[in-house]
């Protein structure tokens, strides 16, 4: 069963937020230069004052109500996603999957370009009927009782496009998880998902790196990541200790988000809002907090762990359904060699831009837009 769904968010709530933050004790936080010790005082606290001052939720819940949301239960499991309809007589069906700390919001600018080319300066050939769904255990999809992955995530997905809403066929986009997503798709599922397009690689192959420069590369993506390992160890292991102190503050749900889209974006030596606005960071943090699911959202990472990590099973066998890469300069996770990807991808496009980071859709929307048409219009 299929239902349309409307956000409504009581002023109550929101006064709730706002009074939690007006009574933080920001003079027990040092002042630190820079980004270097986690997000920054100063920066963070000008985002409050603006939150509570500025920040119009009721704007933000408009622009999501103006789309056609819908809920579906998919195996005891509520997922909250977004429709439009592709312009023309046979637009491709594309699942459109986000990731952490993302939300379906990070897709708000780019589903009426993809579903409604032609009033965009496109070609009505390039059309997509858009799913964005919010990932089991994120935002409006609702709570978990236990940690899920990945792979199962995977399974969710394509009986919710196959059996709720009738896709028998669909093509699928992703970054962050829903790469991760996107490529258990293609390998599980082929016979419904026929095609890939990722902007981000999480998965490895199980039999390691092969050449020279494939095992350089593995040092020096072991090296960088050292940085990442403390959220990322924190989340797949305890995330139930850390969900205490997130689930009554809005300021920390706020420095640990924000940190991360800080540290992952393609600022370069520019201020975070050249890229993003505080209106777009406080909405995207907002679907965490009014919907208590910053818990439930990290237990994706305590999924994937318990499924097996970051590695493709030992009996791996190479993803055959075509695959679209989209490579940013300042992707969190750097990219293997070309050698590495095709012993796992069947690759039909790869492109590298000058521009951008962990999240095109926001960052560099354009681009993104551009790459996901040119590569499936190639898939009959």
């Amino acid at each position: 069963m299929i239902k349309e769904f409307n956000i409504n968010i009581s002023e109550e709530q929101i006064s709730n937020i706002k009074s939690k933050i007006d009574s933080y004790p920001w003079s027990s936080i040092e002042n630190m230069e820079g980004w270097t010790h986690g997000t920054n005082k100063k920066y963070l606290k000008e985002l409050c004052d603006y939150w509570v001052s500025e920040f119009d939720w009721k704007k933000h819940e408009n622009l999501i109500n103006s789309f056609l949301n819908y809920k579906t239960k998919v195996d005891g499991i509520d997922i909250h996603f977004i429709k439009e309809q592709g312009s023309g007589e046979n637009p491709k069906t594309l699942l459109l999957m986000h990731g952490w700390p993302g939300s379906f919001i990070e897709f708000l600018e780019i589903i009426k370009p993809l579903a409604h080319p032609e009033k965009f300066g496109g070609k009505i050939e390039d059309a997509f009927t858009v799913i964005a769904p919010s990932l089991p255990g994120f935002g409006f999809s609702g709570s978990l009782k236990k940690p899920i992955g990945p792979r199962k995530i995977a399974n969710i997905f394509n009986k919710m496009m196959k059996e709720n809403l009738n896709y028998s066929q669909y093509v699928a986009q992703g970054g962050d998880w829903g790469a991760t997503i996107a490529n258990w798709l293609a390998y599980d599922h082929y016979d419904n998902c026929k095609a890939i397009h990722i902007n981000c690689l999480t998965m490895r192959h199980p039999e390691g790196p092969q050449t020279e420069e494939e095992k350089e590369w593995l040092n020096k993506f072991n090296k960088d990541q050292i940085i990442q390992d403390g959220y990322r160890t924190q989340q797949s292991t305890k995330p139930q200790t850390l969900s205490y102190a997130m689930i009554d503050s809005p300021v920390g749900t706020a420095a640990w988000i924000i940190e991360k889209i800080h540290g992952w974006s393609d600022l370069r030596d520019t201020h975070i809002e050249d890229i993003y606005s505080k209106d777009i960071l406080l909405a995207n943090i907002m679907i965490y907090i009014l919907t208590n699911t910053f818990n439930t959202a990290s237990w994706i990472y305590f999924g994937r762990r318990e499924e097996g990590g970051r590695y493709f099973p030992k009996d791996f066998k190479k993803i055959n359904i075509p695959t679209g890469i989209a490579i940013f300069p300042k992707e969190m996770s750097e990219w293997p060699p070309k050698s590495y990807l095709e012993r796992i991808f069947n690759i039909k496009q790869i492109n590298r831009y000058d521009l951008g980071g962990h999240f095109p859709a926001l960052e560099r929307p354009s681009i993104l837009i551009k790459d996901i048409q040119s590569f499936f219009n190639q898939i009959k």
